[in-house]
């Protein structure tokens, strides 16, 4: 009796009967099969724009001469050009002649198509008797519903199961590199397939928790690993690379939803970290499974006591002081920044880019998420600044009290003389100290202020004001300012 493969459309199913040397999987006659099974040693090297670099190495049993292998659960988003499979064992005369990569996988909707055209059994059951009868159909379409032409007649629809005579040679049911070689010896090989995939991306993301006086913090690091690849990686050497990288871009594929929460691990194990070109380079002390459509964090570092500075700051703009405004705000909002350097135990290395989330004990013991920032890649010895959010106690009322013209025609080269007055107000019970930053335009000169400025930049007046506890601090200044003539 012959041998055939049936599926069920309706419930989605496949029931798979192979025909002698047709492998249920898609493999075909003569070719060389590898399994993750046989995998010795896999490294996942991750960078941080979604590219990752798989070194996959397996034990093979190849033939002397010609041979065709096909090395199955290979990632699903492998860029097949970045492929170089290498012969560790008998490097010499290892050849390689032709590669394919197969992501087609085999599933009852594809199956269908392949056999547009050709002949497929359909098998029908009565429901009253149990009997089965089975006629002969020709697939003449499938994209948007099947069509089936009998001997006398055709149908839409799928009139009941279908019976299919093989797997086709390039539908198979795991990403399989299929490649042509010459081997120079019989025997087990030690073979590494090393490529460039997608779909494997990590970022850093950092948790900070505040002392009581807000002087001090506890750092650590966490490394969040996805991987949508469809493969999985067991037991994998991990390592992580920080940096821009310069890419060649292609068209972007097709965007795919992002459904798991992130994992949370029990033990913290620090990564190794070392300088990679113009890049930094993390290893993992350990090996780690990268589960298929998982997501999972590692410890990245940990630092604890780190002395930090709290910073209130109100940032003003520069478009008013070239004209008439009055009021300019009232309880206008003062930022709340903290920042720390990047040394000391526990830091002084390179922090990859990510997020900074910061809490806080309340009076109960319980931490409190108080603000989160990104930071960007950031060398050790640097500071790492953060805005948390605004002030809900400090506010200030900031207005215009005189402007005048004193000299030049047209737009530029104008002279202007402008004065403000800022109030800044503390409804909390100790006292604070107020940076206020006023990017002044053109060339300009501080004519009168109720307490010395500092010249921050070329462009910038900055104030340190103390405002006492419920209460208030005013802020005066008048300022001389000659536009730039524009070139």
């Amino acid at each position: 009796m012959l041998k055939i493969l049936t599926v069920n459309i309706i419930a989605a199913s496949l029931i798979m009967l192979a025909p002698h040397g047709v492998a249920a999987s898609g493999g075909q006659k003569n070719e060389t099969v590898t399994t993750a099974a046989e995998q010795k040693e896999v490294a996942v090297t991750i960078y941080n724009d979604d590219l990752a670099l798989i070194k996959d190495a397996r034990k093979v049993k190849l033939e002397r001469d010609f041979n065709k292998l096909a090395w199955r659960e290979v990632s699903a988003r492998m860029r097949p050009e970045t492929a170089q499979l290498r012969n560790l064992t008998h490097p010499a005369g290892f050849r390689l002649q032709e590669q394919n990569f197969d992501f087609d996988l085999l599933t009852p909707e594809k199956l269908l198509e392949k056999y547009l055209g050709k002949e497929v059994v359909v098998i029908r059951t009565n429901p009253a008797t149990g009997a089965e009868t089975r006629e002969t159909a020709t697939v003449l379409a499938t994209n948007g519903g099947t069509v089936l032409k009998f001997a006398d007649r055709i149908e839409t629809g799928i009139p009941g199961r279908l019976a299919f005579s093989g797997v086709p040679e390039n539908l198979r049911d795991k990403p399989t590199l299929v490649v042509s070689l010459i081997n120079p010896v019989a025997g087990e090989q030690n073979l590494e397939l090393s490529y460039l995939t997608a779909g494997l991306s990590w970022h850093a993301d950092y948790v900070a928790e505040l002392n009581e006086r807000d002087d001090y913090l506890d750092f650590n690091g966490w490394v969040t690993l996805t991987n949508q690849s469809g493969a999985a990686y067991p037991n994998a050497k991990l390592q992580l690379v920080a940096g821009d990288l310069n890419r060649v871009r292609k068209p972007s594929p097709m965007s795919r939803d992002v459904a798991a929460m992130m994992a949370k691990t029990a033990e913290v194990e620090e990564m190794k970290q070392e300088s990679l070109f113009e890049y930094h380079l993390y290893t993992l002390q350990r090996t780690t499974t990268l589960a298929e459509n998982q997501t999972k964090q590692v410890a990245l570092l940990s630092a604890t006591t780190v002395p930090v500075r709290k910073e209130f700051l109100m940032m003003g703009a520069n478009y008013y002081y070239f004209g008439q405004y009055g009021d300019i705000g009232q309880k206008l909002k003062v930022g709340v920044f903290v920042e720390f350097q990047n040394k000391g135990e526990g830091l002084g290395v390179p922090l990859p880019k990510g997020v900074v989330r910061v809490y806080k004990k309340d009076t109960q013991g319980n931490a409190q998420f108080v603000g989160e920032d990104q930071i960007d890649h950031t060398p050790r010895n640097e500071v790492v600044r953060l805005k948390l959010g605004d002030a809900f106690d400090v506010t200030a009322d900031k207005k215009q009290t005189d402007f005048q013209r004193l000299g030049g025609e047209g737009r530029h080269n104008a002279v202007f003389e402008t004065a403000y007055q800022i109030v800044l107000k503390n409804a909390k019970k100790e006292a604070v100290t107020v940076t206020v930053r006023e990017p002044v335009p053109g060339d300009w000169t501080m004519v009168s202020e109720s307490q010395p400025h500092t010249k921050a930049a070329s462009g910038i007046a900055e104030w340190k004001v103390s405002v006492p506890a419920d209460g208030k601090t005013t802020l005066t200044y008048r300022v001389r300012i000659k536009q730039r003539e524009r070139g």
